[in-house]
């Protein structure tokens, strides 16, 4: 077995917290959207048209469901690499339909999806526990 890469396992990590932030930020905006769904503008019309309510359980479960995946990753499980994966590339498609609600915030939370679906698909291996 060849060495780790202390970059790797660093780049690893860092797609494990980011994607428990990620889900954070999932939760947060649908604690939002579900508490005051008058908080959400909508500008112009687009395909996805759901209430703000909807949204927020959407945004709050897939939350819980990311956040769930990072842990999974620091501990360096390969189902966590990949649930982690899917979920991340499921967080950049709900905020692409979330643009028109939010759009920098989208934006960002698609750029930091696409990092960590890169740095998990990468580097992932890297951070494995030994059993693997």
């Amino acid at each position: 077995m060849s060495e780790r890469s202390g970059w790797a396992v660093g780049y690893s990590m860092f797609a494990a917290i980011m994607l428990m932030m990620i889900g954070v930020f999932h939760f947060m905006a649908g604690l939002v959207g579900i508490i005051d769904d008058e908080f959400y503008v909508v500008t112009g019309n687009w395909v996805f048209e759901f209430d703000a309510t909807t949204w927020g359980w959407i945004h709050l479960i897939g939350g819980v469901l990311v956040v769930l995946a990072g842990f999974s990753v620091v501990k360096g499980h390969m189902y966590g690499r990949i649930i982690g994966t899917i979920v991340a590339a499921i967080s950049a498609i709900v905020n692409f339909a979330w643009l028109p609600y939010q759009p920098w915030w989208s934006i960002l939370m698609i750029v930091l999806s696409v990092s960590v679906i890169w740095a998990l698909t990468v580097h992932g291996r890297d951070i494995a526990t030994p059993a693997e």
